[in-house]
């Protein structure tokens, strides 16, 4: 009989929960945690596809061995959110939730900040993520770790406007932000 020990680096503790990598076995909790949180849901594929791409970014929060939270990423190339003309490679947050019942003991904080450094072990330049408008926590959450809102988007109707600066594209019904960080501002 063979026996197979996989160790898993636990990559932050904070109240009572711990932080690590997502592992194959970690997705059917990461998917469960979707579905109750969001309302976007994916195939297993897809999953499967982002950790295998970013494993460095994919995280798990765990409490009492029961998964509370995660974080999903992948890498992409794009024009950057911060430099004319700039081709960069980019971290996307994908997905990210915590249950409600462990939402307020900064868990999401800590799987965003730890996924930066993961997104950065990619060699991306810059970090960006869409959030609906009427998230306001999370809004929060993402201006406080030093991200900006770049502009808004939807598929309904589009206005485009432009305040200290910057152009945004503001919805008449419902509203996404995209928010980004350059991680040389870091």
């Amino acid at each position: 009989m063979i026996s197979c020990i996989i160790m898993q680096v636990i990559l932050r503790e904070h109240n009572g929960a711990i932080f690590r990598r997502c592992e194959p076995s970690d997705l059917i909790g990461v998917m469960e945690i979707n579905m109750k949180t969001l309302p976007e849901h994916y195939s297993d594929y897809f999953y499967e596809s982002l950790l295998s791409e970013a494993p460095e970014a994919f995280l798990v929060a765990e409490k009492n061995n029961q998964h509370v939270g995660y974080i999903m990423c992948k890498t992409e190339f794009g024009f950057s959110n911060f430099k004319k003309l700039g081709f960069v490679k980019k971290g996307h947050v994908v997905s990210v939730a915590v249950l409600e019942e462990h939402r307020g003991n900064g868990f999401g904080k800590i799987l965003v900040h730890e996924s930066f450094k993961g997104v950065k072990e990619k060699q991306c330049d810059e970090m960006y993520l869409e959030v609906r408008c009427s998230n306001t926590e999370a809004v929060k959450l993402y201006q406080d770790l030093g991200m900006d809102i770049n502009y808004c988007f939807s598929s309904n109707r589009h206005v485009t406007t432009k305040i200290n600066g910057c152009f945004y594209l503001c919805i008449m019904y419902s509203c996404i932000f995209c928010i980004c960080l350059a991680f040389d501002a870091l």
